[in-house]
C-alpha cells in the first residue's frame, strides 16, 4: 500500500469560522487556508492559536462555528452540524507525544493503524516508518526512547490513523535545541513527500521559515495577517518584524557547485546567492532564511569586498526599528523581498527612500533543510 490522495480541485480549502468567549479572552477568527501543505499558527502565548486548534478538533465547541476541510462540512453551527472529534478525520500531536508507556512502539504504532477499517487507510506502514525514521525503535518501550525519538513515534500513530487533516500543537516546545534540530529534518520529509493538509502552532520564526507554506498571525485571539510564508515574513507593518530576528524566506533553485572552494550557487527571481555546499542536486528547488540584520546597503556596486553575495534590488518601505537607533528597510530584487536593518544615522547619509535601487550585500545565508 502507498500513500494516495485525492487530486486537487477547487474545493481543497480549509474554511474555519469561530467564535469563542470565555471571561478576560475572546477568539474570533475567519480563515480560508490552503487544503495542502503546512501551515503556521503564529504568535506568541496566549493568543489563541491552541484555542483555534482545538476548535478544529472538535475539543472546543464555539459558540458560533463552521469547519470545512476540502470539502468535507464538519462544523455549522447556523445549522445544528457539529460532527464530534472521534469522527473528524483529523490526527492530534500534541507537546508531549503521550504514548501508552505499557507498549511498545510497535503497539504504539498499531493502535493508530487499527482505529480506521484497512479498506479505509490511505498511508502504508513501512513508508510512514521510514519517512521517520523509525523502524529500529520498534521493540522499544517508550521509556527507552529519547524526547525526539518519542515525538516522532507520536507523529507516525497520527499519520497511521490515515486522517485528511494532521493538527499539531507545538510539537518542538518540549524538546532542547538538539532534539529540535534532530525531528526538524523529518518534519521537512512530511512536508516534501506527504499530501495530508497540516495545521501546525508555533511561537518560533525558525520554524515558520522552514516549515511554513502559509501563515497565520494570532494576536489576542484574531487573525493579524495571514499569507504565504515570503510574503507575510517580509511585512514591515507587523509585530513580528520589529525585533532583531525580522527575516526573509527566499525561494531558491541550486544551479550549480563549487567543489574548490565548497560553494553552492543557488539562484532566485531577481538574483543569486552563494552558500556552503551541501548534496542537494543542481536544479533542485531549496529555501534560504536571510535575516535583517545580516543585510547591508551599498549606493554603489562594491568593487573590493569580502562579502561575496551582492544583489540589486529596489527600496520599497523604509520603518523605524524596535530600537530608536535602528530602521527596517524591505526591499524588492525582481519579485524576491529582501529585509535590511540599518542604523539610522546609516539611513540619513544615504538618503535612503521608496524607489531608489541600492546593491544589499547579504553577509550570511542560512540553507534551510
Amino acid at each position: 500500500m502507498t500513500l494516495t490522495a485525492a487530486p486537487t480541485t477547487s474545493d481543497d480549502r480549509i474554511l474555519a469560522r469561530f467564535s469563542v468567549n470565555y471571561p478576560g479572552f475572546s477568539l474570533n477568527v475567519d480563515l480560508n487556508l490552503p487544503g495542502r501543505g503546512i501551515t503556521i499558527l503564529f504568535g506568541h502565548s496566549g493568543s489563541g492559536k491552541t484555542t483555534c486548534l482545538r476548535c478544529i478538533a472538535g475539543l472546543e465547541r464555539a459558540s458560533e462555528g463552521y469547519l470545512q476541510i476540502n470539502g468535507e462540512l464538519w462544523e455549522d453551527s447556523s445549522k445544528g452540524i457539529f460532527v464530534p472529534t472521534h469522527k473528524r478525520a483529523l490526527g492530534y500531536v500534541f507537546q508531549e507525544a503521550s504514548l501508552f508507556p505499557h507498549l511498545s512502539v510497535r503497539k504504539n504504532l498499531e493502535y493508530g493503524l487499527r482505529r480506521v477499517p484497512a479498506e479505509q487507510h490511505r498511508v502504508s506502514w513501512d513508508k510512514i516508518l521510514d519517512l521517520l525514521g523509525i523502524g529500529h525503535l520498534l521493540e522499544r518501550m517508550p521509556d527507552r526512547l529519547s524526547g525526539g525519538e518519542r515525538q516522532r513515534v507520536g507523529i507516525a500513530r497520527a499519520l497511521l490513523t490515515s486522517p485528511t487533516l494532521l493538527l499539531m500543537d507545538e510539537p518542538l516546545a518540549a524538546l532542547d535545541l538538539q532534539r529540535k534540530n534532530e525531528i526538524l529534518p523529518y518534519l521537512e520529509r512530511l512536508h516534501d513527500e506527504l499530501d495530508i493538509p497540516i495545521l501546525y502552532i508555533s511561537h518560533s520564526p525558525e520554524e515558520v521559515a522552514r516549515l511554513a507554506d502559509y501563515v497565520v498571525l494570532l494576536n489576542q485571539g484574531t487573525v493579524a495577517a495571514e499569507g504565504g510564508v515570503q510574503e507575510t515574513m517580509a511585512r514591515l507593518d507587523l509585530p513580528t518584524a520589529f525585533s532583531g530576528e525580522a527575516s526573509v524566506v527566499i525561494a531558491a533553485r541550486v544551479a550549480r557547485h563549487d567543489d574548490t572552494y565548497h560553494l553552492t550557487t543557488l539562484t532566485f527571481p531577481g538574483g543569486e546567492v552563494l552558500v556552503s555546499q551541501r548534496l542537494a542536486p543542481v536544479g533542485q528547488p531549496v529555501r534560504v532564511q536571510v535575516y535583517a540584520r545580516d543585510v547591508s546597503l551599498a549606493a554603489e556596486k562594491p568593487l573590493h569586498t569580502s562579502i561575496s553575495n551582492l544583489v540589486q534590488a529596489r527600496v520599497t518601505e523604509v520603518v523605524d526599528a524596535d530600537t530608536p537607533s535602528h530602521v527596517l528597510v524591505r526591499l524588492e530584487a525582481e519579485t524576491t523581498p529582501l529585509l535590511a536593518r540599518i542604523t539610522r544615522r546609516s539611513r540619513d547619509q544615504l538618503d535612503i527612500k521608496p524607489g531608489m535601487q541600492f546593491w544589499a550585500q547579504i553577509k550570511s545565508v542560512a540553507l534551510l533543510g
